[in-house]
């Protein structure tokens, strides 16, 4: 995927962390390795058997995928076209109509905080479309652990999971999905003085590397995702997992600041998110 953003510090918890990193005089770059780990694919999560929101939700998909607005949604985020739309959190309230959304931020460009307190992002415009086109309220949570998302789900506190879920035949177990909306990949960010990957060019070539470390390497993740399945192996997931010393963190960019403060030696995530948070930093660095 192209590298894109020249607006990257617009959510306050990023910035906020990236700050800190200055302050510490931790002021060095980083960089994404340009080699897909995974081919994963996001859709939105609903409670086991909610087959009417089910449906709902992807009839509402296919209307947007057909008529142009998921493009021009994904456009505001990667390519900086147009006016992105912010929400406010609302209140979770039994007595009103409303459409529940539990999301995890900041993953951005999919769900963020901006400096306005509003909530941001690919995943939210999303949802806003669609309460406005069932004519219910909008509330927004902020899930802190991201496999609370699905706790939140099936105990009836929320509608939807909208966080930049990857879909899987093991999360479909205990949870239903919509049709998938974005095709994504984990990738490694690591140090930009750090040529350990720099001949890579295959899936191969980087597994190769990270099979021939030991646990004197650790490899950091956010919490709950797919970059943590893959460090760690998931027989469910079909990933093996690396003999590495394995540190998850509650966001990616709080894995990324022990990245840049010498106590990791790579990230994985998302690849996206991998973008807005090297550019972000980077950009500070400068």
């Amino acid at each position: 995927m192209k590298k894109f953003f020249a607006v990257l510090l617009m959510f306050v918890f990023c910035a906020s962390l990236i700050g800190s990193m200055v302050s510490c005089g931790a002021s060095k770059a980083i960089q994404v390795i340009d080699v897909r780990l995974t081919d994963e694919s996001y859709a939105f999560a609903v409670a086991e058997g909610n087959a009417q929101l089910q449906a709902s939700l992807n009839a509402y998909l296919k209307t947007i995928k057909e008529n142009g607005t998921l493009d021009a949604i994904m456009k505001k985020y990667f390519d900086n076209v147009g006016t992105k739309v912010g929400v406010t959190a609302g209140e979770a309230d039994a007595s009103k109509d409303q459409f529940v959304v539990a999301t995890n931020v900041p993953f951005s460009p999919f769900e963020y905080l901006g400096d306005d307190n509003l909530f941001y992002g690919i995943d939210i415009e999303i949802a806003k479309g669609y309460a406005e086109s069932i004519g219910k309220e909008l509330v927004i949570k902020n899930i802190i652990n991201f496999d609370d998302i699905f706790t939140e789900i099936t105990t009836g506190k929320a509608d939807v999971g909208m966080a930049g879920i990857t879909y899987s035949a093991d999360r479909d177990k205990t949870l239903d999905f919509t049709d998938t909306y974005f095709n994504a990949s984990q990738k490694l960010i690591v140090l930009e003085s750090d040529t350990t990957f720099d001949n890579c060019k295959t899936l191969e070539d980087v597994e190769n590397i990270l099979k021939s470390w030991n646990k004197d390497k650790s490899v950091g993740y956010q919490n709950g995702t797919t970059g943590n399945l893959y460090v760690e192996g998931d027989i469910d997931w079909g990933f093996a997992g690396f003999p590495v010393t394995c540190k998850g963190y509650d966001t990616a960019v709080m894995a990324a600041q022990d990245l840049i403060n010498g106590n990791l030696a790579a990230v994985v995530v998302d690849e996206a998110p991998a973008v807005y948070i090297v550019s972000a930093i980077n950009g500070v660095n400068k």
